[in-house]
């Protein structure tokens, strides 16, 4: 059996791990049954989720078994990593409907049939019921409050002030990985490097109240060689969901991305080739381009499928090589100001803001450069750019 972690690990996946030698030894094995957790606090996926689904196939095709638990019980307290505020607290409702659409988004990207297919599970349905006073006496116990506090993710929150109920999340975290270890055999968690105090709490409590070994792994986070979070735009998060950032919007943005990390997103994103992605990024100049288009198609083609990626791939083509088909935008038959055709178009979210991107010399009509907020569009159709970026065909309703 392929042994996992020499994939992960060439791809540039690992980041932390605990007794990483006999990890290695049964991920070598046996088939091993692990889990990674997802808060439901959005109705979409985003781009920092879909890398841990890629680590997720990663495992799966070398024969190991996916456990999905969804945070339908901890949505409701708030994970304090890598936060300065508190998380706004959710109905049952509305995280019943993120799990839903959770689930929708994976089944794109697990498979969830055959020996070991994935399986969904939501915390809620033991969290929901725990009797305290027994879950201070079961779980409660065997915590430090003194080392808990020096965990990152509290350490961090403490000058502004750290809830009681956000202090009980680490413990919960950690009775979910118990009760995975209890229900399915799970003996490994696997998630983001801001996660590590969250993970390996739970494994140590399998260890002190089971007496039986449990692993941590924690991967990479996702960030660009200048150590910001990828996955945001102006407009805010990158997501899955092709209704909140269009499957062009999605391919433009990796498209876009910068040199310096081009072969990194390569090997965290993509199933390419090791040996590939090494050729493709081999040259630090302008046959970089070719590199950023393939990148953009894989992923595009991934979360979308190849017909949306090859109809992205086209519209980019025509916006910045004159070829294929270009985006278009219908607008009003009676708008007629640059100023209503950036807002009718989505280039703006209001008329002040699209007045302060005329301003700013952000906003061409074909070759002409926009200079006063009050210019006319031109009759019939028109090409809109925004920045350098930003470019549709604008028809009238």
């Amino acid at each position: 059996m392929e042994n996992v972690m020499d994939t992960l690990r060439a791809r540039g996946f690992v980041k932390q791990t605990v007794y990483e030698d006999e990890l290695y030894e049964m991920l070598g094995r046996e088939s091993v049954p692990f889990y990674i957790g997802f808060d439901p606090t959005a109705d979409s996926l985003h781009v920092g989720h879909f890398m841990q689904l890629v680590a997720m196939k990663h495992m799966q095709r070398a024969g190991h078994r996916p456990i999905v638990l969804i945070g339908g019980g901890t949505a409701m307290i708030g994970d304090p990593s890598g936060r300065t505020d508190m998380r706004a607290m959710m109905t049952k409702e509305t995280i019943a409907h993120h799990v839903e659409c959770f689930k929708r988004q994976m089944a794109r990207f697990i498979d969830f049939e055959g020996e070991n297919g994935a399986i969904v599970v939501n915390n809620a349905d033991w969290l929901l019921g725990l009797n305290y006073i027994d879950f201070l006496r079961d779980v409660g116990v065997h915590f430090s409050v003194n080392k808990m506090l020096t965990a990152e993710c509290f350490r961090s929150r403490m000058e502004r002030g750290l809830s009681f109920l956000e202090f009980n999340y680490m413990l919960m975290q950690a009775y979910d990985f118990l009760v995975l270890h209890e229900r399915y055999g799970c003996s490994l968690e696997l998630g983001g490097d801001d996660q590590w105090s969250n993970i390996l709490a739970g494994a140590d409590l399998i260890r002190r109240k089971k007496q039986k070994p449990a692993y941590a792994m924690t991967f990479t986070l996702l960030t660009t060689s200048e150590g910001k979070k990828m996955g945001k735009t102006q407009k805010g998060a990158v997501w899955l969901d092709e209704n909140k950032t269009s499957p062009y919007e999605f391919y433009q943005y990796w498209r876009n991305t910068a040199d310096a990390d081009v072969e990194k997103c390569f090997k965290l994103l993509t199933f390419v080739p090791l040996s590939e992605v090494k050729e493709l990024c081999r040259y630090p100049d302008e046959r970089m381009n070719a590199a950023k288009e393939r990148l953009a198609y894989e992923l595009t083609a991934e979360v979308h499928g190849t017909e949306k990626a090859e109809a992205a791939r086209s519209q980019a083509r025509a916006a910045f090589g004159g070829e294929g088909e270009m985006p278009v935008r219908t607008i009003p038959a009676d708008c007629t100001t640059v100023i209503g055709a950036l807002v009718a178009a989505g280039f703006a979210k209001s008329n002040g803001e699209a007045r302060r991107l005329v301003e700013q010399g952000g906003v061409s009509i074909g070759t002409e450069k926009v200079s006063a907020i009050d210019a006319p569009l031109p009759a019939g159709e028109f090409v809109l750019h925004k920045g350098k970026k930003a470019h549709v065909k604008i028809v009238r309703a």
